[in-house]
């Protein structure tokens, strides 16, 4: 059985393409786009890994970032960011809050899998 993702993203066609990609390579994937909720989407789908937008509805992927980070049961989630904006300053937040890696778009579709595999130890 493959690893579980959730991709907490509000573009449909970044939605598209990653989804189709990870499936493809056998990971069961989730996905959320709304900031405010993304929590109780955590919790309930219980993922292997998180690929967590910066720019969400609600709320922003840091805010979510800095919850995940100071719950003991999310706390180890490795948690893949991505960002529009690929200034020093955003990748020096997503450090300090926790992110595990930082991606800025566009990316390739490959170099998500790549990360995915690297973080969750599967590759």
């Amino acid at each position: 059985m493959g690893k579980q993702v959730l991709l907490i993203e509000d573009e449909p066609n970044i939605i598209e393409a990653i989804s189709f990609i990870l499936s493809r390579d056998g990971w069961s994937v989730a996905t959320h786009a709304n900031g405010e909720t993304a929590m109780d989407a955590v919790h309930r789908h219980a993922p292997d890994a998180l690929v967590l937008d910066v720019m969400l509805p609600g709320r922003s992927g840091y805010d979510i970032l800095q919850d995940l980070r100071a719950n003991p049961a999310t706390a180890d989630i490795p948690v893949l960011m991505l960002t529009a904006r690929g200034q020093k300053k955003d990748r020096e937040v997503a450090d300090r809050l926790g992110a595990t890696r930082f991606m800025t778009k566009p990316f390739s579709n490959a170099e998500v899998l790549t990360v995915l595999r690297e973080i969750t130890g599967g590759g």
